[in-house]
């Protein structure tokens, strides 16, 4: 696929296991798989794919290097820190905070994203290291546009992937400016997104970024 786009460019390509395991596109070659749900472009003419059907694509490039790299990232992920493991690479490239952009692609969005109290709970426990109520604030109930008695009888809540990921790049002190974040969910626009949690789809969403 990456060839029809960039002639004579090396497709990255992973078997995606929600890890926290970011490997160098040089790793891969045409055809070989490894285990690992990040790659970070250590050469020129690579295709750093991700796929995805309800989980975060996100993207990196410094801006001054020139250096990029995709990350498959979900509750697991974000739980795993990912996103921090990442930035220490880039860190050791001599990257400056000041010159990282983010983009977050198409995922599920908060009200659609509904998980029993335990992972709920566990999730901000592990993502953002403190401790939250699992019971749904005032505001949250007001801006939400789905039946809250049906998953609150089922004791389910909702869980903000894209909120999650934005605190995370906050706390490795990349700009808010830095970051921009799509608002697309995959679960709703069913005529332009695969989701697992929709339909139990083994179909993706494929995404890349070019080195």
């Amino acid at each position: 696929m990456g060839n029809h786009f960039n002639e004579n460019y090396i497709n990255c390509v992973s078997n995606q296991i929600h890890s926290n395991v970011i490997i160098p596109g040089s790793l891969l070659q045409e055809g070989n798989k490894t285990d690992a749900d990040g790659f970070f472009g250590n050469k020129c003419n690579q295709n750093l794919w991700i796929y995805t059907a309800d989980c975060m694509p996100i993207f990196f490039a410094d801006k001054r290097t020139r250096n990029v790299a995709a990350l498959h990232c979900g509750r697991k992920g974000l739980e795993k820190k990912i996103i921090k493991n990442l930035v220490k690479i880039f860190e050791n490239f001599g990257t400056s905070r000041d010159d990282l952009l983010v983009a977050i692609g198409p995922a599920i969005s908060k009200k659609n994203y509904l998980v029993d109290q335990f992972t709920f709970k566990e999730f901000y426990r592990k993502a953002e290291n403190k401790e939250i109520t699992v019971n749904l604030t005032k505001t949250e109930k007001d801006h939400c546009f789905i039946d809250l008695n049906h998953f609150k009888e089922k004791n389910l809540n909702q869980l903000d992937l894209k909120r999650s990921a934005y605190r995370q790049l906050l706390n490795e002190n990349i700009p808010s400016t830095n970051i921009d974040i799509s608002n697309l969910c995959t679960y709703k626009l069913k005529n332009e997104f695969n989701s697992w949690r929709r339909s139990k789809t083994f179909s993706r969403q494929w995404n890349f970024i070019c080195s």
